[in-house]
């Protein structure tokens, strides 16, 4: 991770319900600025933060790379009382130091 990461919700997409391309354009503007971006995910919206981050590498930011993926799983109360596993992932994204002077 770079070291002018300061603010975690900063450098973060978190991804829902809304069109794929809303995130990516979102993910776009952060990993210019920054050289870093997370995906973030729970649930359902899974499949969504993959998609976006296979997008972004591949056709928009190619130069970016994985840097870690991170999965988790989290007990939820339900409004009946039991409890549900809620699975989350995020993914980070960076450009290398080596491919940081050709964005500059």
């Amino acid at each position: 991770m770079p070291q002018e990461k300061k603010n975690d919700d900063e450098l973060s997409v978190y991804i829902g319900n809304s069109p794929k391309i809303n995130y990516i354009t979102a993910s776009m503007l952060i990993i210019k600025k920054n050289r870093f971006v997370s995906l973030k995910a729970r649930g359902r919206a899974i499949n969504a933060a993959v998609d976006v981050a296979e997008i972004l590498k591949n056709k928009f930011v190619p130069e970016a790379e994985y840097e870690e993926i991170r999965l988790n799983t989290e007990q939820r109360p339900n409004p009946d009382g039991k409890t549900s596993n809620v699975s989350s992932i995020e993914i980070d994204l960076v450009i290398p130091e080596t491919e940081r002077e050709k964005l500059q």
